[in-house]
């Protein structure tokens, strides 16, 4: 009779450890969870989303890209070094991948990996036009690092025995931890290696650990918005530094581009941070007004309300397309440029809003020429698209310079293009540092000029062509991505007649072109 009563006191042990200890764990996770999430974010409980990573936001990002119609720019991207010694991870190539997710579509932004640290950056500086005609220096440099790793930041620890001697002792113990890991990036302008204000992203990371760390979990906040992540035994603290890094591509471009990022984190856009966001970005640009008025002219062409030069001054045609677009989106008839124009432009989904059907035009008052016709300095090709298609050709020796000036005998769009000696098609203008397409009659374009790239004739002595197409309205919008690409990137085009048929398309006939062939001496 011992024997049984002794079984089935060990099993109604065995039972109630089991079942505390699957309460424990509960408890546990739990009050770990909410003593983080309360040190983090205070009473106020933001909207919840689980996730597995950010992709739907790059790929949101992608079509931002392409709605606000940004391109050419160029980047390099810094080994991003772990500085806590804590996480072993390839944090950079997470980083070119995220931002390569982003730009599927778009083409936008074009990333240079090159160095391991910053005085290769400098030295990539120096070497990058003495390589190619095509190497170019790049407009920006990320760099950053893993700043924090934070261990049990928050940790609860339940233990529970139960003893019959000597029959039996049994004991049971679930723990919970919380660990933050913190990534601070910056953009720096290449021109002086200056940080750019207000380009940064800051965001860190809970990871919640239980028992002998097979169950985590990764949580994320930003702009009101709490992110939820499981991760596998074999992911842990990587998979939740590469979401890290999603989320900071998609700040980081969104920042640089004045675009609003915010929309694909699905945060809410009456969120304070945002409005503060927006109003730094307002207030930045206005200092000097000409960003700002710049700003209104890119956009407003894109939108079609206004046709006219990018350059930051206003002009008749740029105060009516103002008025029209916001009487278009219920606001007063008027041309101002405020802060609510310019909170309401971020905020609206463009596509529902109807486009004129005729931009306003900006037509400035002839001026005498700058360049007698038929004139051009010694080396120097002229194209003036004064007829359909013009064809001139050019004999220059091996790594002699290819020059142009670009006069057209009234204002229009010019996309000018390089066939070289391999048969790649290269645009090279207009570009990150000419980004305007408009010339103007009375102000030539010199190419290369000022800009830090140029063009040679090939030492290989085979032949080569420029082909330039201008048009009287922009017409960016309309070309396939293919034709309108990345600045001194290879195009996916196959010969200069499927360029030719594209903007003949796009403008409906109404385009002019001037082809250079280039031939060796």
């Amino acid at each position: 009779m011992k024997s049984p009563t002794l079984f089935n006191r060990c099993a109604l042990a065995l039972a109630l450890v089991a079942a505390l200890g699957g309460c424990t764990t509960m408890d546990v996770n739990k009050k770990a969870f909410e003593e983080t999430q309360a040190v983090r974010t205070g009473p106020e409980a933001p909207p919840f989303r689980t996730i597995t990573g950010f992709s739907a936001g790059l790929r949101c990002m992608d079509n931002l890209l392409i709605e606000h119609g940004i391109r050419d720019v160029s980047m390099l991207v810094e080994d991003i070094f772990d500085q806590t010694k804590k996480v072993n991870a390839g944090t950079r190539d997470m980083l070119i991948t995220a931002v390569s997710d982003m730009t599927r579509r778009s083409r936008a932004i074009r990333i240079n990996a090159f160095g391991r640290d910053a005085t290769n950056v400098i030295s990539y500086l120096a070497q990058a036009q003495r390589q190619s005609p095509y190497d170019v220096i790049p407009q920006f440099d990320i760099k950053g690092s893993v700043t924090q790793f934070d261990e049990q930041v928050i940790r609860n620890t339940q233990d529970l025995g139960a003893s019959f001697r000597p029959f039996l002792n049994l004991g049971l113990s679930r723990d919970a931890a919380t660990n933050i890991l913190g990534l601070d990036l910056s953009v720096l302008s290449t021109s002086d290696m200056s940080v750019l204000s207000g380009v940064t992203s800051r965001n860190s990371v809970v990871i919640l650990k239980a028992g002998k760390g097979f169950d985590a979990d990764a949580a994320y906040h930003k702009l009101g918005v709490s992110f939820s992540m499981s991760l596998s035994r074999s992911e842990g603290q990587s998979q939740a530094l590469r979401g890290l890094v999603e989320l900071a591509a998609i700040e980081l471009m969104g920042k640089l581009t004045k675009t609003p990022y915010w929309r694909c984190l699905g945060a809410d856009a009456n969120n304070e941070e945002i409005k503060l966001e927006i109003s730094d970005w307002y207030f930045a640009m206005a200092r000097t007004r000409i960003e700002l008025v710049a700003y209104f002219q890119q956009q407003m062409r894109r939108r079609g309300y206004y046709d006219g030069p990018i350059d930051g001054q206003f002009n008749p045609a740029i105060d009516e397309a103002i008025a029209n677009y916001r009487e278009a989106i219920g606001m007063s008839k008027e041309a101002t440029i405020d802060e609510a124009l310019f909170k309401s432009y971020l905020n609206n989904d463009q596509t529902k809003v109807p486009r004129p059907a005729q931009p306003v035009r900006f037509v400035k008052a002839p001026a005498p020429e700058t360049m007698p016709q038929g004139a051009a300095p010694a080396g120097v090709a002229a194209m003036r698209f004064a007829a359909p298609v013009v064809a001139n050709t050019s004999k220059l020796a091996a790594g002699e310079p290819i020059a142009l000036v670009l006069q057209p005998q009234a204002d229009k769009h010019v996309y000018c293009y390089l066939q070289d000696e391999n048969a790649r098609i290269t645009r090279f203008y207009p570009n990150r540092f000419a980004k305007d397409s408009l010339i103007a009659a009375t102000q030539p374009v010199t190419l290369p000029g000022s800009m830090r790239f140029a063009l040679t004739m090939n030492s290989k002595g085979v032949p080569e062509t420029v082909a330039c197409f201008a048009t009287p309205r922009d017409v960016a919008s309309q070309l396939p991505q293919s034709v309108v690409g990345v600045d001194f990137e290879p195009l996916s085009v196959a010969s200069l007649d499927q360029l030719r048929g594209a903007f003949a398309a796009a403008s409906a006939g109404s385009m002019t072109q001037e082809v250079l062939h280039v031939q060796a001496k």
